[in-house]
């Protein structure tokens, strides 16, 4: 039974603090009727759908490797929040009961995704595989095509396989609507959590057609491609399910002010955008040292290299310019102040998915004399951030289970570009988080 349905005949939900920031969403014909929210917590569901976007990349078929091999105990749990002492006390969706399916535009399955990136960079070795490979051959069957409305040319170039026949708007979000309720029935999920994990995409130009809903409504049956992304129409899709969605990239065009405010009629929660999970962390991490210590930061440079399909659609211009936006807009919230800086990403292909960044801080201490201080970060994409993931797919659960929607501020500290959150430093976005979990529990915000 789809999340929608589950809901018919109860009383719909009361207007909540906070609605009156999205506007008035508009009529749509995706309103599904709310149920009555109230302050318990319900349980755990014995099985939670997660449908991924992007479901065969590097990063998704971590996860779902990854989530099985925890539960199977072949691997120690690394990595999770919600596994820590800062998660104790909470009942959490158990792991075992994860159920994964998605989208992607490339043929493949995870197994063989899995041994294409243990032979590039050694990170799923074949002892860990083979007892999952029934497993594994289970989800892949949950993988359906995907679709690419104005992606630009090099998104379009990763795509493989007999594609879906090229239809309008309007059809291709009906079509990802029957193929996440298809998913959840088939399975008999309690819930479908949304990620969206596929590539970086060129900026969407924004207009009036994405400031309401209304107006995007109108440039979806008018079948204009020029006003979406395929993030745009996956998060549409998502929000018309009243599904909690979470945005893992870069791309502006998923969480559009006319879809927050579909998300927000449907009652549902999302949160984005492009996960922290390296360089950024790091500086997110550093720069308060500098501004609690009063030294003045006067450039800091970072460059990039990696490889793999993420690096190959960052060398792209246009694909690129978004990425770069996201990773260096932090340092001047953080610091208070203007200053030199510099984000340089280069694909390097024998990297694979091992990225290296380094990164030179000048700053200026007591009796205004110069020092510097550099340093080098180098790991593995897709083992930094798909911990990252499963612990939002955790917290966007409980969420939901608490009756939230809208935006999930307490989840700041995942994200380089946080929605709704101005703050960047690291430590106080990582209270924010404490906070809440300390709420849930119905303890005092420490």
């Amino acid at each position: 039974m789809s999340n929608v349905a589950a809901a018919r005949g109860r009383p719909r939900r009361p207007a909540r603090r906070g609605d009156e920031k999205f506007g008035k969403p508009g009529r749509s014909r995706y309103r599904a009727e709310l149920p009555l929210v109230d302050n318990s917590i319900a349980p755990p569901a014995k099985r939670l759908g997660v449908w991924i976007f992007g479901a065969l990349g590097g990063l998704a078929t971590t996860l779902v490797v990854g989530t099985r091999a925890m539960v199977k105990g072949l691997c120690p749990v690394r990595g999770l929040v919600t596994a820590s002492d800062a998660g104790a006390g909470i009942a959490w969706q158990d792991l075992a009961g994860i159920v994964f399916g998605g989208h992607e535009i490339r043929d493949g399955d995870y197994y063989s995704s899995a041994q294409e990136i243990h032979g590039k960079t050694g990170s799923m070795p074949s002892e860990l595989l083979r007892p999952l490979r029934r497993e594994l051959a289970a989800a892949s069957r949950n993988v359906v095509r995907g679709t690419l409305p104005n992606a630009g040319p090099t998104i379009r170039s990763l795509q493989s396989g007999r594609q879906r026949p090229a239809r309008p708007l309007r059809a291709q979000i009906e079509q990802i609507r029957r193929d996440i309720t298809s998913f959840q029935r088939r399975h008999r999920l309690a819930r479908v959590i949304c990620v969206n994990l596929t590539s970086t995409e060129p900026p969407l130009r924004l207009g009036k057609a994405h400031t309401k809903l209304a107006d995007f409504d109108a440039a979806i049956d008018r079948d204009d491609q020029r006003a979406v992304r395929p993030s745009a129409i996956y998060a549409y899709a998502a929000a018309s399910l009243g599904l909690p969605f979470l945005h893992f990239t870069p791309s502006n065009s998923a969480l559009i002010p006319a879809i927050q405010q579909l998300f927000v009629q449907n009652g549902a929660p999302f949160m984005g955008s492009d996960g922290k999970s390296g360089e950024t962390l790091v500086k997110s991490a550093l720069a308060p040292m500098f501004a609690h210590r009063q030294l003045k930061v006067l450039s800091w440079v970072g460059y990039n290299i990696l490889g793999d399909r993420d690096g190959r659609v960052l060398n792209d211009r246009d694909n690129k310019s978004a990425k770069v936006q996201s990773k260096d807009a932090l340092l001047p919230s953080i610091l208070g102040y203007p200053l030199h800086t510099h984000v340089g990403i280069d694909y390097v292909p024998s990297l694979h998915d091992l990225k290296t960044a380094w990164d030179f801080v000048h700053f200026e201490g007591f009796l205004g004399f110069r020092m510097a201080m550099q340093f080098i970060w180098q790991g593995c994409d897709a083992i930094l951030a798909a911990p990252l993931v499963l612990d939002l797919i955790r917290l966007a659960d409980l969420a939901a289970r608490r009756g939230e929607h809208g935006p999930m501020p307490q989840l700041a500290c995942y994200f380089k570009q946080p929605f709704g959150v101005r703050e960047h430093d690291l430590h106080r976005q990582w209270q924010l988080l404490v906070d809440y979990l300390d709420r849930v529990r119905g303890r005092r915000p420490r």
